[in-house]
C-alpha cells in the first residue's frame, strides 16, 4: 500500500516506462535498497515493450501526519538507485543478449547520479528544513564532505588489497589440495608492500565476494566503476553547468540508451571522446 507507481515519458511526452517507487520496511521485505525491474525493456513483433521499474529502500517510516526524513546517506542511496532505474528506462536494445552491461560499467549510471546530492543548486531544491524551509546551511553541508574524505588512504588501500586478492586467486593456473590460504595471503600481499597496519578488507576465509555472488576476479569493479563516474561527471562540470544538456544527451546516448551493443570502454570513449583518467577519482576521495 506504501509504494507510489509513476509513468515516466520522454520530454516529447512518449511513454518511457513504469517506474514503483518502494521506500518503507514490512514484513516480507528484506533489508537495504536495490533496483529492479518487473518487466524489461524489449522488442516484441517489431514494437517496443516498455519497462516496469522499481526503486525498492527500507527507510523509516514516519510517524501519523509526518513527513520521511531522510538521512545524507539515505539521500545518497535514492540518488543511486534512481540512477539504475534511468538506465532501464532509458535502455532501448532490440536482443536480450546485448541488454546488460558488465559488472565494471552497471555502477557507472548508478554512481555518477550520487555525485548531484550535495550540489548546491541541487541541495536548494530538495534539502530544506521540513518545518521551516530554510536549505541545509552551505558549512553543514563543507562539513559531511571533509568528514567524508577522513581516512581515505587508509579505506582505498584496504580495499584495493582485497580487489587485488581476489584477482590473485583467479590466476592461478594450480591450486594444490593442501593450499595454505592463509600463507598466500599473506605472500601475495606482502609482494605488494602493503603495510601489516593495513589489512586486506577482507580476508581469505571470509572474502565471499571471491568464490560467489557474481564477483569472481571482479571485486575491482567497485573502483572501477568510480573511476568511470569521476571522469563522467567531469565532462559536466568542465563545462561550468553540472546541468549541461549537450551532455546529458550525451550520456544518455552513450551509455544508458545501448546496453551494451559495443565494448563498454567504446560506449565510455564515445561519451567523454577520450579514455578515463585516475585524477577525478583521486580529488573526489580527498588524495589529490
Amino acid at each position: 500500500p506504501d509504494a507510489q507507481a509513476f509513468e515516466c515519458k520522454d520530454k516529447d511526452g512518449s511513454h518511457l516506462g513504469v517506474l514503483y517507487m518502494d521506500f518503507f520496511p514490512r514484513a516480507s521485505k528484506k533489508g537495504g535498497a536495490w533496483c529492479g525491474s518487473y518487466r524489461s525493456q524489449t522488442y516484441k513483433d517489431g514494437k517496443k515493450v516498455a519497462p516496469v521499474v522499481t526503486v525498492v529502500c527500507n527507510f523509516t517510516k514516519p510517524a501519523a501526519g509526518q513527513p520521511a526524513l531522510l538521512s545524507a546517506d539515505e539521500a545518497t542511496t535514492l540518488f543511486h538507485e534512481f540512477g539504475h532505474a534511468l538506465h532501464n528506462l532509458f535502455r532501448d536494445v532490440h536482443y536480450y543478449g546485448v541488454a546488460s552491461v558488465p559488472r565494471d560499467f552497471v555502477e557507472l549510471p548508478s554512481q555518477i547520479d550520487e555525485h548531484w546530492a550535495f550540489e548546491p543548486e541541487v541541495l536548494n531544491v530538495y534539502a530544506k528544513h521540513y518545518q521551516t524551509g530554510e536549505v541545509i546551511p552551505a558549512g553543514l553541508v563543507e562539513k559531511m564532505d571533509k568528514s567524508g574524505k577522513y581516512g581515505q588512504g587508509f579505506a582505498t588501500t584496504e580495499y584495493l588489497a582485497a580487489s587485488l586478492l581476489d584477482m590473485d586467486y583467479h590466476v592461478l593456473k594450480e591450486v594444490p589440495d593442501d593450499m595454505d590460504v592463509v600463507q598466500f595471503e599473506a605472500e601475495t600481499l606482502s609482494k605488494r608492500g602493503l603495510l601489516k597496519q593495513i589489512p586486506s578488507r577482507y580476508r581469505t576465509t571470509y572474502f565471499n565476494h571471491t568464490m560467489g555472488g557474481g564477483y569472481t576476479a571482479g571485486y575491482y569493479s567497485y573502483i572501477w566503476a568510480e573511476v568511470l563516474d569521476c571522469d563522467a561527471y567531469e565532462a559536466y562540470k568542465e563545462t561550468g553547468d553540472i546541468f549541461n544538456q549537450e551532455v546529458a544527451e550525451k550520456f544518455r546516448k552513450y551509455i544508458l540508451t545501448p546496453g551494451c551493443i559495443d565494448d563498454a570502454m567504446d560506449m565510455y570513449v564515445n561519451f567523454r571522446g577520450k579514455e578515463p583518467g585516475i585524477d577525478p577519482l583521486l580529488k573526489n576521495r580527498g588524495l589529490k
